[in-house]
């Protein structure tokens, strides 16, 4: 019969189970302090930088969330900087190696919190200076040691002293905390076991999400305020997620030659439709005033309708399969296009060219790059200095591709995404199905035009994406099995086509412009050195006010910002270069097509592609038989120029920070006309 033991009488038996426990986890002793001291020192500078700005924090209504999501994405920073180190602990189990790993991490931790103390507490003065956190420009001072520090010995003495001391102090106190060495497990072997499960503890924190994609800075841009989302995250994960993308600009437009600024500029401005504009401002070459060719009392709303992947490979009228019926109805009700093309191949990048009207780049798109994460030239930018309402509507995660950063720092007011869509009918593995997107989009622009409030709203799809996941009974099938490009298509077809007769039957019609638009076609592949036909996409502007007709002449997505604000009658300043095709739609048009490596200037049937070794070949596209054939004739020296100073422009004007949402234009320029032209059926 066993004998119960009595609890003071067990209590000694754990005791050795626990100093065991303690020295397998001591190796992880040095971590713990590292986070302790790091959480602690980053939320009292987060603190403090929320309390010097708190009149505009509280603007927000939402300090103590954002004083939570900030310890989120500092936990992110730690995994991160811990990453190294733990990577390297089960090297501590072999003989005469702990003492070696526990010295390196030592040394690590340190230099880390000596880094982050440093970029804390240099905060302060960067904010003052450009009002938002440590970035891009923090790292670019770092190549003018010497300038930088006579600036702020001179101008800074007392701030740079106070800052020194007080980084000296820190350090040593990190110094004290992380002195005391672990002791050395009996069995060291036993790390093995433990450092799976730390292992997915610090991804986890690194990743800081179970949604589709990982965390990123966009992911804490939660208010409208660019310097109020810049507090939620630290410094240090600022600057080195600005170095992270700075390594997506080395391709620049430089692996096609160079050409002087001045020389670039005049060619790159060469084109008939911007001849009536003036370009007087030498800090921003492109900023012009574009007068509205159809001036109105009250300016129209603005809905863009985004669909993701729709190109004209789905469109019959376009020489497509012929699974977008609802589109094809719709275009005799408005304005379509039948030579539009695409600038690229991805989302981000046909954002930039619909929404901020930007010419494409060989590096990635503006969306994601460092530069244009404040004042930045946008179509939502332009209109809030109208007085419109702004905003993002999506049915994913919104920080995705860092939209939600781009957009809520230029010129967006609100964003719309999975989560502000709790009653959703499907959600799929992109998030809410494009009806639930279109339902919830529609019961917010009734309540803006109810307020009497002028909105522009940007409506992006995503049902049209793989796994191409949508919901039973919507659609006849085009095809088996159901999750296929072409029944997704479809889908989001009868999805957009819903959203409008909704639209038709309700009080805004009247007053509001829809262009209905592709971010670019589908899957992009072909043996041509540029595949042409997979940059042709539909586009048609709808409305109450719009007389139908067809645009024909060769038009690119950087065209559709001017002449949406033509047709708004919206007048503004702004440096954005596409072609206004309510002044003239039928001379001669251009497109800009970038594939990987290669950039395209095509005019008419003729391309000049540029290739990333300095050379060009001239090609001609067949629109009938959809193909691209390279001609032998050489390019000329003046067309090589011309071509290049298309794709160098938008580099320049994106590395000097020369394309702003807020400058004001010296001289007003005359339009060619006054008179919106009725398109030629």
């Amino acid at each position: 019969m066993a004998v119960p033991v009595s609890l003071p009488a067990f209590l000694p038996m754990l005791l050795p189970v626990a100093a065991n426990f303690r020295r397998l986890l001591a190796p992880y002793q040095i971590f713990g302090q590292f986070l302790a001291f790091a959480l602690l020192l980053l939320t009292v500078s987060r603190l403090g930088l929320m309390l010097w700005q708190a009149d505009r924090v509280q603007l927000t209504g939402q300090f103590g969330w954002l004083l939570l999501q900030g310890v989120r994405a500092d936990l992110m920073l730690l995994g991160l900087l811990l990453i190294i180190p733990l990577l390297l602990l089960p090297l501590a189990a072999l003989p005469r190696c702990y003492q070696r790993w526990l010295r390196f991490s030592y040394l690590w931790c340190l230099a880390m919190l000596s880094l982050i103390i440093f970029i804390e507490l240099s905060t302060p003065a960067f904010i003052a200076q450009y009002d938002i956190r440590p970035n891009r420009l923090y790292l670019e001072y770092l190549k003018y040691p010497k300038e930088v520090f006579a600036t702020l010995w001179h101008g800074f003495r007392v701030s740079l002293l106070t800052g020194v001391t007080l980084t000296a102090v820190l350090i040593w106190g990190a110094t004290r905390l992380l002195r005391k060495p672990a002791q050395q497990p009996q069995r060291p072997e036993l790390l093995w076991l433990s450092w799976p499960l730390a292992l997915l503890l610090v991804l986890m924190a690194i990743r800081s999400t179970t949604d589709h994609r990982p965390a990123n800075p966009s992911t804490f841009a939660i208010t409208a305020d660019a310097l109020v989302n810049s507090l939620v995250i630290n410094s240090p994960y600022s600057v080195l997620y600005a170095a992270y993308s700075m390594r997506h600009e080395a391709r620049s437009s430089d692996i096609y030659g160079k050409l002087e600024p001045s020389v670039m500029l005049k060619a790159a401005l060469d084109w008939p439709w911007l001849q009536g504009y003036q370009f007087k401002n030498a800090a921003y070459p492109t900023l012009h005033q574009q007068t509205a060719t159809a001036p109105r009392t009250k300016p129209l709303n603005l809905v863009i309708i985004l669909q993701e992947s729709m190109g004209a490979t789905f469109v019959e009228s376009l020489g497509g399969v012929g699974v977008t019926p609802e589109l094809e109805r719709l275009k005799a009700q408005g304005i379509w296009f039948e030579q539009l093309y695409a600038t690229g191949t991805r989302s981000v990048r046909g954002i930039e060219a619909v929404v901020a009207g930007f010419m494409p780049t060989p590096a990635q798109s503006v969306v994601k790059l460092s530069n244009s994460q404040q004042n930045f030239a946008t179509i939502a930018s332009i209109l809030q200095q109208q007085g419109y309402h702004t905003q993002f509507v999506y049915g994913g995660e919104a920080h995705f591709d860092n939209m939600r950063g781009f957009f809520s720092a230029n010129g967006f007011s609100q964003m719309v995404d999975q989560n502000d869509m709790s009653n959703a009918q499907f959600v799929g593995s992109w998030g809410a199905s494009d009806e639930d997107v279109f339902d919830n989009a529609h019961q917010q622009l009734l309540q803006l035009h109810q307020q009497q409030q002028p909105f522009f709203s940007l409506i992006f799809t995503s049902s049209n994406h793989e796994p191409f996941e949508f919901p039973d009974g919507k659609i006849s099938l085009h095809e088996q099995p159901k999750n296929t490009v072409n029944n997704a298509v479809k889908y989001a077809d009868w999805a957009m086509a819903k959203f409008i007769r909704q639209a038709q039957q309700s009080a805004y019609w009247q007053d509001t412009l829809f262009l209905i638009v592709a971010d670019h076609d589908n899957r992009v592949y072909g043996s041509n050195l540029i595949p042409v036909e997979k940059f042709q996409i539909p586009g048609l502007i709808l409305g109450g006010s719009v007389k139908p007709g067809v645009i024909s002449t060769l038009s690119s997505q950087i065209d559709l910002a001017p002449t949406l604000l033509s047709m708004l009658g919206v007048s503004a300043c702004h440096p954005l270069l596409g072609r206004d095709l309510t002044l003239d739609h039928t001379s001669l048009g251009r497109a800009f097509l970038q594939f990987d490596n290669y950039f395209a200037l095509m005019e008419q049937d003729k391309l000049t592609i540029l290739k990333p070794d300095h050379t060009a070949v001239l090609a001609h596209y067949d629109q009938k038989l959809k193909k691209l054939s390279l001609s032998d004739q050489p390019v000329s020296a003046a067309q090589y120029q011309k071509a290049l100073a298309q794709v160098q422009l938008p580099s320049y004007l994106y590395r000097e920070r020369k394309y702003p949402a807020n400058a004001q234009c010296d001289v007003v320029a005359a339009t060619a006309t006054t008179k919106v032209p009725t398109p030629a059926k």
